[in-house]
């Protein structure tokens, strides 16, 4: 589970990452606004974790900003700030918790534990393919920006079997036996019905492995 935490307060923002850290959470810590804007469009994060008051772009700002590029991702605010005006337009840019300031550390933890599971986050369940697109392993559903996409059943098969293997081969014998049923059919066969699925995707995420097989790339 990754996440953002951006918070201006060395020493308090070291004391959070290490914490998180500690608990089990992949944590990239940043300063400054900006410097988190541009690591969110780069990487893929389960959660944020920001404070109102940084240098750049302030926590709010920035939630605004990741709004209007279309980047959903839950998100913690953490501040001093008492003001209702602002708490109620941190509430009304979409996040979904707000901490203030002090707090002990295992409460945030809480509330991160809490978030995620209002959130449904499951991430051995939810695969994060691209900024837009994720895959529901358990509930065997392809999602473009939050929105369930419509699949045969053969399609809905050859996702899951990518997105459970994502950024790795699969090759056509691993297509065989899972889609076929390790009937035979030949490699035309199985290019044909993976060229259909990669001709209603809205991005080039399956990579051809000449003679072998694919792979589903993710794309940061």
């Amino acid at each position: 589970m990754r996440l953002l935490l951006l918070e201006d307060e060395i020493m308090l923002q070291n004391a959070i990452a290490e914490y998180l850290s500690d608990t089990g959470y992949e944590v990239d810590a940043f300063e400054d606004g900006e410097e988190a804007y541009q690591s969110i469009l780069e990487t893929s994060y389960d959660l944020f974790i920001l404070d109102i008051n940084t240098p750049s772009i302030d926590g709010l700002s920035l939630l605004e900003k990741l709004q209007h590029d279309k980047i959903f991702v839950p998100t913690i605010f953490i501040s001093a700030i008492t003001k209702i005006e602002q708490i109620t337009k941190a509430y009304e840019l979409g996040c979904y918790d707000y901490l203030k300031k002090p707090f002990h550390l295992k409460e945030l933890t809480l509330h991160i534990e809490r978030l995620l599971k209002m959130a449904n986050i499951q991430c051995k369940s939810v695969v994060r393919i691209s900024k837009m697109y994720s895959y529901d392993i358990e509930k065997k559903r392809l999602l473009f920006d939050n929105v369930e996409q419509t699949l045969t059943h053969r399609q809905s098969q050859i996702i899951n079997l990518f997105a459970s293997n994502i950024d790795k081969v699969v090759d056509f014998n691993m297509l065989q036996h899972y889609i076929w049923d390790a009937h035979h059919v030949d490699n035309a066969t199985i290019r044909a019905e993976v060229h259909r699925v990669r001709q209603i995707l809205k991005e080039n995420l399956i990579e051809n492995i000449k003679g072998i097989g694919y792979i589903l790339h993710r794309i940061k």
